[in-house]
């Protein structure tokens, strides 16, 4: 991605935040990591851009199932993330269940860790939900912080085929079943699980339709390997147990 590219976003959406320089050295950052693949291209996205250097990986887990939040993914194959990328975790560790009220309590703590640090921007994985993103730049601006959107507004059908062309590997940990069959938990993201999504489903999961693990992407250093293990259903998502290996 060119820097005028980086600059003026996708269809005219500014992803640079106000304020920051068209040209000098890469700011600080922090980025959302969910591990899944939205959040690994994003970091693929940034690194490329020149803009900003991430310091850190910000992830909520459920400290009741030492799990990373919504995907289901152990905190152990989280961690071994981290390791591929070289870069440190920040970890929120949330309630189960979290009231929204507790949520921002916690993040709210750890953004002031990132401005005791010099860090003023997080970067999100985000794609085209104006809702999400709106909550996010005003939480991200009560906590003096500018959100920083990479992919934002890039076609999600395009965009899934560019992840795989380009190395990303991922298996689905969760899946919606009222939106997909059961089934695909665990299965690989992949060309031949895109050309069999049922109509409607967006291809990269915008709209909550399966979350992923990213196994490989250009940025790892090695492999994150894992198995799939159980297969359960709760609170009416399907989770594929992803086991380290």
């Amino acid at each position: 991605m060119d820097r005028r590219a980086w600059r003026d976003g996708v269809a005219g959406v500014p992803i640079i935040p106000r304020g920051a320089p068209s040209e000098g050295p890469p700011l600080p950052a922090w980025l959302s990591w969910s591990s899944g693949k939205d959040s690994a291209f994003a970091l693929e996205a940034v690194r490329r851009s020149g803009r900003f250097v991430v310091r850190a990986l910000l992830t909520t887990l459920t400290e009741t199932f030492g799990r990373v939040s919504m995907h289901g993914v152990r905190e152990e194959l989280l961690d071994r993330q981290a390791a591929a990328l070289g870069l440190p975790l920040v970890k929120v560790l949330l309630p189960y269940p979290c009231p929204n009220e507790r949520y921002e309590q916690e993040m709210a703590r750890v953004l002031a860790r990132a401005r005791a640090e010099g860090v003023r921007h997080v970067v999100f994985g985000d794609l085209f939900l104006e809702e999400i993103r709106r909550y996010r730049v005003a939480r991200m601006a009560e906590a003096g912080m500018e959100a920083v959107f990479p992919l934002w507004k890039e076609p999600t059908d395009r965009l899934a085929r560019r992840m795989i062309a380009e190395g990303l590997r991922a298996r689905l940990s969760c899946v919606d079943p009222r939106l997909l069959p059961r089934d695909r938990a665990g299965r690989l993201f992949d060309a031949e699980f895109l050309a069999t999504l049922p109509p409607g489903v967006d291809p990269c999961g915008e709209n909550g339709e399966f979350h992923t693990f990213v196994t490989h992407a250009p940025s790892f250093r090695a492999p994150v390997e894992v198995t799939v293990g159980e297969v359960v259903e709760r609170d009416g998502f399907v989770f594929a147990d992803l086991l380290p290996s």
